[in-house]
């Protein structure tokens, strides 16, 4: 079964358009952007760029500022989880407190690094 819509007729015999529609279409023109609306070589909108110079380095005989300094890395490191964390000049100082992390945190993969013998040493606590 068809079931047949009634529009409102106009004297023509033409479907009126409903004021809302027409106020739909109206307002559905096309808008350019500011994207758009700009010239892909003319001049633009902003003010001209200054350009950042560099400044003047200063001369190496100057003392750094102290958090700046490199640390004094000695014989062997203690990292943990792949990151080294402080350096010890004995093994045995480097090992016992490798030991105490480990014990604290057993999850956390602590390692003895030698950096004259080039050798690691895995901390099993």
């Amino acid at each position: 079964m068809l079931r047949q819509l009634s529009f409102p007729m106009s004297r023509q015999g033409v479907p009126r358009r409903s004021s809302a529609l027409c106020a739909i279409a109206a307002s559905a023109k096309p808008r350019l952007n500011s994207y758009m609306a700009r010239e892909p070589n003319g001049p633009s909108n902003r003010a001209a760029r200054t350009t950042l110079k560099r400044p003047e380095r200063p001369d190496q005989d100057e003392p750094r500022p102290k958090g700046q300094a490199r640390p004094i890395e000695e014989r062997f490191l203690l990292r943990v989880d792949g990151q080294m964390k402080s350096s010890f000049s004995s093994k045995e100082t480097a090992v016992t407190a490798g030991a105490k992390i480990k014990k604290a945190y057993p999850i956390v993969v602590v390692t003895v690094v030698d950096t004259e013998e080039h050798t690691t040493e895995i901390i099993n606590a």
